[in-house]
């Protein structure tokens, strides 16, 4: 009988010691995972990795270094997910002279019935150009509330450095606008809010009130 009772406090013992040892290693795992976000965001600034762009404070892009002497065709895109919004560059393409500040602008107007949060996300391609692709300005430092039917214009302003690769002549900026996460909305509600927002549907939706108030 004491043989049966102090094996069983053994496989309790062993018991609670694996439970610990998963629980300290999901936790591990767990953190790892956090610390990646940042991690990721800090590399891809510092790389270009995925076609990220750098960030530069207006002040440090004035002394940068203009090579007179060459040209660079940058191209612009823009455009919507999840989001009824018209957007896109009011400038399509540009030439720039490395290590000079150049400004464009971008248009966005919200089509919906009711103010909406978007969050836009940027890439530049060759993916290897993107390091080389510096902002001063962006709207997509932060994001952009548009009430419905508001228009607005937002501003870019880049430099392109002078040690971008002479293989390369032509690089395209494109933005992707998502909309904002709702918080405790899941995502199927949140785009189906995206969804009635739509025109089509705000018209249908007038026809079918217009008839409901028509006499007969």
């Amino acid at each position: 009988m004491n043989v049966d009772v102090g094996r069983d406090r053994e496989i309790g013992a062993a018991n609670r010691r694996t439970a610990m040892t998963l629980g300290a290693v999901v936790l591990g795992m767990f953190g790892f995972g956090y610390a990646l976000v940042p991690l990721y965001e800090i590399i891809c600034d510092l790389t270009g990795l995925n076609g990220t762009t750098r960030r530069l404070d207006a002040a440090t892009a004035s002394t940068a270094l203009v090579d007179g002497n060459r040209e660079v065709t940058v191209q612009f895109l823009g455009q919507t997910n999840g989001l009824p919004w018209d957007f896109y560059p009011l400038t399509k393409v540009v030439k720039v002279r490395p290590g000079e500040a150049t400004p464009i602008e971008f248009f966005a107007h919200n089509r919906g019935r009711t103010a909406m949060i978007g969050t836009a996300v940027h890439s530049v391609s060759p993916s290897e150009a993107a390091r080389y692709f510096v902002k001063t300005d962006c709207f997509c430092f932060s994001e952009q509330r548009l009430g419905a039917g508001e228009s607005q214009v937002m501003p870019v302003r880049f430099v392109v450095s002078s040690h971008l690769p002479r293989s390369v002549s032509t690089m395209t900026l494109a933005y992707t606008f998502f909309l904002k996460p709702i918080a405790n909305k899941p995502d199927a509600i949140q785009r189906g809010l995206a969804l009635l927002n739509e025109p089509p549907l705000l018209r249908l939706e007038q026809r079918l009130c217009r008839r409901s108030e028509s006499p007969g």
